[in-house]
């Protein structure tokens, strides 16, 4: 078993994703990196031994499960999970059709159901197991038509949150919905004309988890919200 700290991240190959598995890595964590496609990142190069990667699916049930068997395999441990594999479409609840509504739900809410699930012995067992649910503004409030059947599906990610910071207290395990805005990410570049310098960076939504997750237990945070805009509420 790996003294290091473990760490999984879905959607780890761009965005928010690889600024969060980046960040870990340089803070000492192991990191195993959920990825479509997986390749090696070069900041890995300092210390290979501590980043694994998976091909990762957020549709597919027996891919979390797969994944947690080879992370156990390999380091014997987990502590955190990221969940933040996501997409969007951006259509109505009206003019969605059934087909994409079930895939929003399919890969924002059950994929980070999943992936939790089958961490959750391991995270159990390290006593202070962290689990971190990508969610969004978009799922605390519906700010416009385009974003409405995305705000559904995130709506019910960071409810799920709640739900698992409920189940798993007990044992030690904290999990958090992070809610940003915009970040500068290719999803929010295609949704918006406001320049990548003025959302908030990737990077920076990066810090915020990694001290969410290295909090003590005696420190849980439900729900952490980040804005690069004024609202009345966020």
């Amino acid at each position: 078993m790996t003294q290091s700290q473990v760490a999984l991240i879905s959607g780890a190959s761009r965005g928010i994703g690889a600024a969060t598995a980046k960040t870990l890595f340089d803070a000492g964590w192991c990191v195993s990196l959920g990825m479509r496609t997986p390749v090696m990142p070069d900041w890995a190069e300092s210390a290979p031994e501590r980043v694994h990667l998976f091909a990762y699916d957020a549709t597919e049930v027996a891919s979390p499960v797969q994944w947690a068997d080879a992370v156990m395999k390999a380091w014997g441990r987990i502590d955190a999970v990221v969940a933040n594999a996501g997409i969007t479409i951006t259509k109505t609840p009206i003019d969605i059709t059934n087909e994409e509504m079930a895939q929003l739900l399919e890969v924002n809410v059950q994929g980070p159901r999943r992936f939790a699930a089958a961490c959750w012995d391991a995270l159990a067992q390290s006593g202070k197991g962290r689990v971190i649910i990508l969610g969004s503004l978009s799922g605390k409030r519906v700010k416009s038509t385009r974003s409405s059947s995305y705000s559904i599906s995130k709506f019910a990610a960071v409810g799920l949150a709640h739900a698992l910071r409920h189940t798993g207290f007990d044992q030690g395990i904290r999990a958090t919905a992070v809610c940003p805005g915009f970040v500068a990410t290719d999803m929010a570049m295609g949704l918006t004309d406001r320049s990548g310098e003025a959302m908030t960076q990737p990077e920076d939504l990066a810090r915020v988890i990694r001290m969410l997750i290295e909090l003590p237990n005696e420190a849980s945070v439900a729900e952490f919200c980040v804005n690069c805009q004024l609202e009345e509420s966020f």
